[in-house]
Order: C-alpha cells, then sequence, then structure tokens
C-alpha cells in the first residue's frame, strides 16, 4: 500500500512537472529568440584584382540609392551611418571621388515552428520584400503542441564601385532582425548594420 502511494505521488509529481515545462517553452522559446535577435551576421565579396589602397575619396551613387525600397528617413539614416564609418576609416567625401557607394535591401518575413519536445520542426521563408521593422511574435499550435513564431529579418547590402572603370569591387552584407518602432533604437540598429558590414572593409591582404 505505501508503494502505491508513494507511485501516485512520483506520478502527480512528474504530471505537474510536465506541466510546468509545456508552459515554460513558449517563454523560453520566445526568449532564446529575442537574445538571437541582438546579432547581425555579415559577409564580404571583392574583385581579386582592385587595390583597395587606392581609393582614398567617396561619393554616393544617387541612381542606385534612388532604387532602394525604403522610407528617405531610413535611406538617410543608412548613409549617414555609412559616411560616418568610411570616415572614420580615413575617407573623405569628394565631388570627384575614386569610389562610389550604394546600398539596397531587402527583408524576409521568417516562420520557425518549435516542439514541445524540445525538438525543432522544419521552418520557411515568406518572400523577399522591401526594409521593414516589425518584432518576433509567437503563436501556440494547440493540435500538435507546436510553438510558431514569426520575424522580419532584414538584409542590407552596401556596394563599393570604382568611379571610373563604373565595377564593382567590394559588396558587403549585413543580415539581422528588425525588431523595434522605437526611433532611438532603430537609429542605433541601423547603425550596428552599418557599422558590422563596414568593418568587413578592406579586405585582408593575402
Amino acid at each position: 500500500m505505501k508503494n502505491l502511494k508513494n507511485i501516485h505521488k512520483h506520478f502527480l509529481l512528474g504530471s505537474f512537472v510536465s506541466k510546468r515545462l509545456i508552459k515554460l517553452t513558449p517563454i523560453l522559446v520566445f526568449a532564446i529568440l529575442l537574445t538571437s535577435c541582438s546579432s547581425v551576421q555579415v559577409a564580404a565579396d571583392y574583385d581579386r584584382e582592385a587595390n583597395f589602397d587606392n581609393y582614398k575619396t567617396f561619393a554616393f551613387f544617387k541612381p542606385g540609392i534612388d532604387e532602394a525600397e525604403i522610407s528617405d528617413l531610413d535611406k538617410r539614416r543608412i548613409l549617414r551611418a555609412i559616411e560616418a564609418e568610411l570616415m572614420t576609416k580615413g575617407m573623405t567625401k569628394s565631388e570627384n571621388p575614386d569610389m562610389l557607394v550604394s546600398m539596397f535591401t531587402k527583408s524576409n518575413q521568417r516562420v520557425d515552428i518549435y516542439n514541445n519536445a524540445w525538438g525543432m520542426g522544419g521552418w520557411g521563408w515568406g518572400g523577399y520584400g522591401g526594409w521593414g521593422w516589425g518584432g518576433p511574435g509567437m503563436g501556440m499550435g494547440m493540435g500538435g503542441g507546436n510553438q510558431v513564431s514569426t520575424s522580419t529579418e532584414g538584409m542590407l547590402f552596401i556596394d563599393f564601385i570604382d568611379a571610373r572603370k563604373k565595377e564593382l569591387i567590394w559588396q558587403g552584407s549585413g543580415t539581422g532582425y528588425l525588431v523595434t518602432q522605437n526611433i532611438d533604437k532603430k537609429e542605433a540598429r541601423i547603425k550596428e548594420f552599418v557599422f558590422k558590414t563596414i568593418e568587413q572593409y578592406p579586405p585582408e591582404k593575402n
């Protein structure tokens, strides 16, 4: 009889722990998602034949920038951040530049499906769109016990073009979550995108 009581006690305890884990899982997943939102993934490609020591001055390439599908406010924020980063690298803005600077943006709607059993299901992307701002969202599918999170991931591309040859010599990209509508935080996030992207320039010499 004592053994039956112990078994019943352990069963109730296990049931309580399981329910607590189920309740905590969406919170943990959301916390993990918010942590990942803070990072910006970067990549770069460049012309190996280009001598980057020759590029001392720059100007913005208006025809390319005009095609960027973002608001004029965000466009100016990005351009100011790019200008500041290039100047910290010793370059100067000029009407007769060695290098032209252009940029464009994309955004993806990402969907992640998490399973309550601590496994992760399949995930997929929505279509590409213009630069947009939005935070991660969480939904719970009651049928299969899955949590579905959606978030907007932005991609910023910065192009450096040889002003004389009109050839692309370097392209950097930053990819990360666009997580806020707050203006101050938005500006800080844009500066982070630009800083981490241009941090890769100039390429290391082999």
